[in-house]
């Protein structure tokens, strides 16, 4: 096969014109003869004002291209989509899987030997690394890196976590605005990405353990030097792989891989989003995510890692700790250290050369764990039975065992329109249902799972509620929220029959989630059902039409690898 300049020329019948053509244009360019000859990498960047916590990108792909040159590669910076959670209308998980085919497409198009890609904001780095398994051309992730803690009158502050802690304060009339103002601007204090263990550095830690990265790019802080240096550091190597023509992702993607992710997955108390990234993920490479194993996995391994929103640190304190390796040194006796990494090494090779150092307050020993119990947990039951999660780590330990009646909101505009009516009909022992908020019926499954308490029991003192839907939370979230629940009220799934006042039970202990209603009572609400209709033109009609469902990562059905 072709490599560099020579390769994936544009189709005009004649290759050597074609060739002919693309050394003119970069001559014009100001490239010469000789550089042309070299190994190319492509840096892929995802640099956008509209993606503040990306503001680092440009200076990383300046690093990336200087470690390409010292290595005799030739970089190429190029762009896909950007997609930011706070900046993406309804929900940047609509785009997500946009982004994952304009990666797949750029790297099939574009004459590159390996590729370096920079992402960080929660759906960025699940979208690249669905792209590049998708396409298969060696390929090395970058994230961003996490935002430096914020300092607020003798307190460390954490976007998001304490955004929505403060918030809540703010709805409950405990905070003002004067108070909330002064805070507000402490929150981001530096670039790049939560600084908790929220979705953006859940999907860099298991990026790191899926092998993607050079051991500790995970939570090196994005203003820091290191950053910078394992950004030069991930160029060099890229020219290597170009070099050996891998590995290839479908040499690092395997069912032990993916089960590794699990584990850390459930160490790190990550966010319940990365079970829906990895189930995409492990599509593309044709492998089937494993729920049943997650859920044993977590009856196993404890949450070890204190940061907020189940422990009380943050990303900086997880790096000076030991990162990512350090966690997997601990982690050894449920990994399968043989797995490899775009290195060339193994898990257990990584950890060998590994600084001994590890703080045991940040990264705990498992008889001293942050949080009692599971962190994520598989739902299974008359309401859910495809699955749901629930993050018990964050849940109110009272609330996981609860029996209650249901309020039902059919979409989230009307969970915005009524949550705070003061009329609303609503005790804390209710059962806070949203439904039509899943994939397809949204579409693209937003961040609205953690329903706000409403303002009638916030200014009471009620903290929180039991709370279901078929949509997701945000990682930084917490509060007893089940998520995911499969099928979705939008393909005819059992959450599409509850009605107020329907008595709902969760057993977290026994993995059950179940309505109690009789089976025919619930197939007379049925035979009134009629799906919502789709979208007419454009993306969401392809999204609504192709997107599965949340169990199979909310990817499209023909994206899917070969098993």
């Amino acid at each position: 096969m072709a490599k560099g300049l020579r390769s994936r020329l544009s189709q005009y019948g004649d290759e050597a014109f074609a060739l002919f053509l693309r050394r003119g244009f970069l001559k014009g360019a100001g490239y010469t003869d000789e550089a042309l000859d070299r190994p190319i990498v492509g840096i892929l960047s995802t640099a956008s004002d509209f993606n503040p916590c990306h503001g680092n990108a440009t200076q990383l792909a300046e690093h990336i291209a200087k470690g390409v040159r010292l290595a005799g590669g030739l970089p190429f910076v190029f762009p896909t989509i950007s997609i930011h959670e706070s900046f993406s209308f309804p929900t940047s998980m609509l785009l997500r899987n946009l982004m994952s085919m304009d990666t797949e497409e750029m790297l099939k198009a574009l004459p590159v030997d390996a590729v370096v890609m920079i992402g960080g904001c929660d759906k960025t780095i699940p979208a690249q690394l669905m792209g590049a398994i998708s396409a298969d051309v060696p390929s090395i992730m970058v994230p961003v890196g996490p935002m430096l803690a914020g300092r607020h009158e003798g307190t460390r502050l954490g976007a998001c976590t304490d955004c929505r802690r403060l918030w809540a304060g703010y709805r409950a009339g405990s905070i003002d605005d004067e108070s909330l103002e002064r805070a507000h601007s402490k929150l981001m204090p530096t670039t790049g990405t939560c600084m908790v263990m929220g979705t953006a550095s859940t999907m860099a830690s298991l990026a790191e353990t899926l092998g993607f990265t050079l051991p500790g790019a995970a939570t090196a802080p994005a203003v820091s030097s290191e950053r910078m240096r394992l950004a030069e550091a991930s160029g060099e190597r890229a020219v290597a792989m170009a070099k050996a023509g891998g590995p290839k992702p479908s040499e690092l993607m395997t069912k032990a891989a993916f089960r590794n992710a699990s584990v850390v997955l459930q160490a790190t108390s990550g966010s319940t989003n990365g079970i829906v990234h990895l189930a995409a993920i492990a599509g593309r490479a044709g492998i089937r995510y494993d729920l049943d194993e997650l859920d044993a996995i977590g009856r196993e391994v404890p949450v070890l890692i204190n940061l907020k929103p189940a422990g009380e640190h943050f990303a900086e304190d997880f790096h000076a700790a030991g990162g990512v390796p350090a966690l997997w040194r601990r982690l050894r006796d449920h990994l399968d250290m043989s797995a490899r990494t775009i290195m060339g090494e193994t898990l257990e090779d990584v950890t060998k050369r590994w600084s001994n150092y590890v703080d045991d307050e940040i990264i705990r020993p498992f008889d001293r764990p942050v949080v009692e119990g599971v962190a994520l947990a598989v739902l299974r039951g008359s309401l859910a039975p495809d699955g749901a999660i629930i993050k018990l780590s964050a849940a109110t330990p009272s609330l996981t065992q609860h029996e209650g009646p249901a309020l039902v909101f059919d979409s989230v505009p009307d969970l915005v329109a009524r949550i705070d009516d003061p009329d609303l009909p609503v005790t804390p022992d209710h059962v806070l249902v949203l439904r039509n908020a899943g994939p397809v019926g949204a579409p693209g499954m937003p961040e609205s799972g953690a329903l706000p308490i409403p303002k009638k029991l916030g200014s009471k003192g009620v903290k929180d509620m039991v709370r279901i839907s078929d949509s997701r939370m945000s990682g930084t979230a917490f509060g007893t929220v089940v998520l995911h629940a499969a099928p979705e009220a939008a393909v005819g799934g059992p959450l599409a029959l509850v009605r107020d006042g329907d008595i709902i039970t969760l057993d977290s202990a026994g993995r059950r989630l179940d309505l109690k209603v009789d089976a025919a009572e619930l197939a007379r609400r049925k035979s009134e059902w009629k799906p919502p209709a789709k979208p007419k033109r454009g993306y969401r009609r392809l999204y609504v039409t192709s997107v599965t469902q949340a169990p199979d990562g909310a990817d499209f059905d023909f994206l899917a690898g070969k098993d």
